[in-house]
């Protein structure tokens, strides 16, 4: 039986392009899901046995409800990280005029890497918020159908036609992955739709913990650490079992704690593998340090070098100094 993989849906997400790096179609049965939160749970529910979600964008940061999914309930952990780059195709009904258009369907991410585009060519477009980046093309799609309203090739629905879709489904418009508009049958507006044309959208493979890939020596490891009391200077005491042992975080976002306003923890990606010693006296650290730390995986990096170790910092300079420590321990060394 093939493995489940749950991801945002309806199918021509990015997150489906990303799954199809991780795993061909022809080799694992796709599930697709409403929101980011029904894929994660669909792994802790056993509906799926892994969960493909966007946790980064190069433009707007952390995908706070990924984060937050994961840094709660029962325990998963990150088994690879892909980057999908990022443009929007601007879609609609055929006969559809760029200036008629005044509500417009995204998904929020979409919507926010594309706001200066959208000012500048549909400025009175309102924002009619979409829970992927295709089902506002699969209910555009649906609604044609179902009003029998596709017309011959090249040809335009008349703007009575227009009106009476638009009314229905909402919107007048969509921005949806460039793939989206041939997959569904919808027209083009506007193609390369993006204010940073450079965008890119970091997707991580999530499944049950155990499952910890081997270190390769360019690796990541994800947390989730909450600070102690509120207190001057707790952050830099938790960042210092970071930086004394040469360890670089290549991102650190806060998220409320949940414990009581203005009481915050910290998601962290870290340079560095479980396995590595740098990492794990780090954890001991924070361990100690901290009321809740959460393992969220060590994983490859993907195009990424690791920065170069800090002297001192090697697994055989970890073991060095553990072994003189016992040495002194036992009388048999000073």
């Amino acid at each position: 039986m093939p493995a489940r993989y749950a991801y945002l849906g309806p199918a021509g997400t990015f997150t489906e392009a990303a799954l199809r790096q991780a795993v061909s179609p022809t080799e694992a049965e796709y599930l697709p899901q409403l929101d980011v939160v029904s894929a994660i749970e669909a792994v802790r529910e056993g509906f799926a046995d892994f969960a493909v979600v966007a946790i980064e964008n190069s433009v707007e940061g952390g995908v706070t409800a990924v984060l937050d999914a994961l840094a709660t309930g029962s325990a998963l952990v990150i088994l690879r990280e892909m980057l999908v780059p990022v443009s929007f195709s601007l879609a609609a009904a055929p006969g559809q005029s760029l200036a008629g258009v005044r509500r417009l369907a995204a998904h929020p991410h979409a919507w926010a890497q594309c706001r200066g585009w959208i000012h500048r060519h549909v400025r009175d477009a309102t924002h009619v918020p979409a829970s992927s980046n295709t089902a506002s093309a699969a209910a555009l799609a649906a609604a044609l159908t179902a009003n029998d309203a596709v017309p011959a090739p090249r040809g335009a629905l008349s703007p009575t036609a227009l009106a009476a879709i638009s009314s229905q489904i909402g919107f007048d418009a969509a921005l949806v992955p460039p793939a989206a508009v041939d997959r569904y049958g919808l027209t083009p507006l506007a193609e390369g739709v993006a204010d940073n044309p450079a965008a890119v959208t970091r997707f991580v493979l999530v499944g049950p913990p155990g499952m910890t890939p081997q270190p390769t020596g360019a690796d990541k490891t994800t947390l989730q650490v909450h600070l102690p009391a509120e207190r001057a200077g707790a952050l830099l005491e938790m960042l210092e079992h970071f930086a004394t042992r040469g360890i670089n975080l290549t991102r650190i976002e806060s998220r409320p704690s949940g414990v009581a306003l203005g009481r915050y923890s910290f998601s962290i990606d870290a340079e560095g593998h479980i396995q590595d010693a740098r990492m794990a006296e780090a954890l001991v650290g924070l361990h100690r340090f901290s009321p809740l730390v959460r393992y969220l995986g060590s994983y490859p990096m993907i195009e990424a070098q690791p920065s170069p170790l800090k002297d001192g910092t090697a697994d055989a300079d970890f073991a060095a100094a553990h072994a003189w420590v016992r040495a002194v321990q036992s009388g048999s060394g000073v």
